[in-house]
């Protein structure tokens, strides 16, 4: 049971849902990158997701790839991403799940990845673009080094692919709350809650949601079906727009963890 199954015992024993926060790692820098997850966890937050930079992510909207970019433009590498997470060991315990494309992962080598995720203490994996029947390989070097492979459900996906994609899911299961790409919404759709619960049909495993929640009253309507909440876009804007100053981000984080509890 690794640091993510851990969390979701946890709070289940409390009654509790998970509020999970994206951040881009190495926007404003890595160093900047490590701030901030240990402000968050402070805030209340807890397990982070890291978007890997990459030049041609799938389903990111405008926001999260102008920070992929910005990272980019700094010469941040998995490896440097890799480097910080072990450096982040040292100081914390909180669930890290790195999301990136399956390009990297390939490149880097799929065993030499997951070796190095292990060793590192990454706890999860979300890969947008690697369904899971052509994930085979790496669901199994994640199993044996275990690390959690997440895979998503949408609005339009069909029973037989939630049943595929919850019984793959290790860790929980990512429901993306709408159609399209990431970013924020002014409403959340009221179909959501429904489609969590059936969903619930389907599995036992913790399912959270996420794609465009940004404000408190969204995250208290998901939460009323969902296990955890997932902010993405919203967070990303907020660091950019502040530099990284941490009062600011913590000041915005902080208001949407109260409204989670």
């Amino acid at each position: 049971m690794n640091r993510i199954e851990q969390k979701f015992k946890s709070l289940k024993a409390k009654n509790k849902k998970a509020f999970i926060a994206f951040v881009t790692a190495g926007d404003p820098g890595l160093r900047k990158t490590e701030e901030i997850i240990l402000a968050l966890e402070k805030a209340g937050v807890d397990i982070v997701e890291m978007g890997i930079p990459f030049s041609d992510p799938m389903a990111d909207g405008p926001t999260i790839q102008a920070s992929f970019l910005r990272a980019l433009q700094k010469g941040v590498k998995v490896q440097n991403i890799l480097d910080t997470v072990k450096r982040l060991r040292r100081k914390t315990e909180l669930p890290i799940a790195f999301m990136m494309s399956y390009n990297l992962i390939f490149h880097y080598g799929q065993e030499q990845f997951i070796k190095a995720c292990r060793a590192a203490g990454v706890d999860g994996l979300i890969v947008p673009d690697l369904p899971p029947e052509e994930a085979v390989d790496l669901r199994a070097l994640a199993k044996r080094h275990d690390i959690s492979m997440i895979f998503f459900v949408a609005p339009t996906t069909v029973e037989a692919r939630i049943k595929a994609n919850t019984k793959a899911s290790t860790g929980f299961i990512y429901y993306l709350s709408l159609t399209g790409i990431t970013g924020t919404q002014k409403a959340v759709s009221s179909s959501v809650v429904k489609h969590i619960q059936h969903i619930k049909r389907f599995t036992d495993k913790p399912v959270c949601a996420g794609f465009g929640i940004s404000t408190p009253q969204q995250v208290k309507e998901i939460s009323k079906a969902a296990d955890g909440v997932i902010v993405g876009s919203a967070i990303v804007k907020v660091i950019n727009q502040n530099k990284g100053n941490l009062p600011a981000v913590i000041k915005y984080v902080s208001f949407l963890v109260d409204a989670l509890r």
